[in-house]
């Protein structure tokens, strides 16, 4: 069996390469964040925006969540991919984030799809859930405070239609869920969220070695 391919950066720009379809806004808007602080490392990484819109496509979606804006440029990504109609409500707990990413939206023609709601997610997954009742999104994607995962998991799974996915990032964490040296509560939630996950007989799972780790999560039917 082979094991991981080893991503050096020689690699990485040739996947880019040969399958990374960029725009100017998307480039602007990456390299606006990577000015930030901590901004290169909080960002998705272009392929992974271009995945997120793939699954978008993929599942048929016409209502995404996602919790956690940062810039928008996961934000920019899956409303793009959305059809004319369809919607997108990104939270966050600081509007200085979306509001960056806002004059990118407007450019891109996709501001009218995208809803943002500024406070804590638990809050705003409860919302939603009030206001459209239980299976009414095709789509989360999580990526925000890793200590709040498994709550977001579960408000995620009571929102979903049935196959619905869930996308959740940072899932290894920097490696540090195989370091028993690491014990902060950012790191002991997600190895709890990952063997939980595992576990749930709710979905069909899948945790790829890609970027930051990313697990998918399908809603099963029936």
């Amino acid at each position: 069996m082979a094991n991981q391919i080893d991503c050096s950066p020689e690699v990485l720009d040739y996947v880019r390469e040969v399958s990374l379809r960029d725009d100017e806004i998307l480039r602007e808007l990456r390299h606006e964040t990577a000015a930030l602080p901590m901004g290169e490392a909080m960002q998705v990484m272009a392929e992974e925006g271009q995945f997120l819109a793939l699954l978008v496509g993929l599942v048929g979606a016409r209502s995404v969540v996602e919790v956690g804006t940062f810039t928008g440029y996961s934000t920019l990504c899956m409303a793009r991919a959305l059809p004319a109609d369809g919607s997108l409500v990104t939270c966050d707990i600081s509007a200085k984030w979306p509001d960056i990413a806002r004059p990118f939206w407007e450019r891109a023609g996709v501001a009218d799809r995208i809803q943002v709601r500024i406070g804590e997610a638990a809050a705003t997954l409860d919302a939603l859930l009030t206001e459209r009742g239980p299976g009414g999104v095709d789509l989360v994607f999580i990526d925000a405070d890793k200590a709040g995962y498994r709550e977001y998991y579960e408000s995620a799974l009571s929102l979903l239609r049935e196959g619905g996915l869930i996308v959740l990032d940072n899932t290894l964490y920097f490696g540090r869920v195989v370091d028993p040296e690491f014990q902060d509560a950012d790191t002991v939630a997600l190895r709890e969220l990952n063997s939980h996950i595992r576990d749930d007989d709710r979905v069909d799972m899948s945790l790829l070695a890609s970027a930051d780790g990313i697990t998918l999560a399908r809603k099963k039917t029936g």
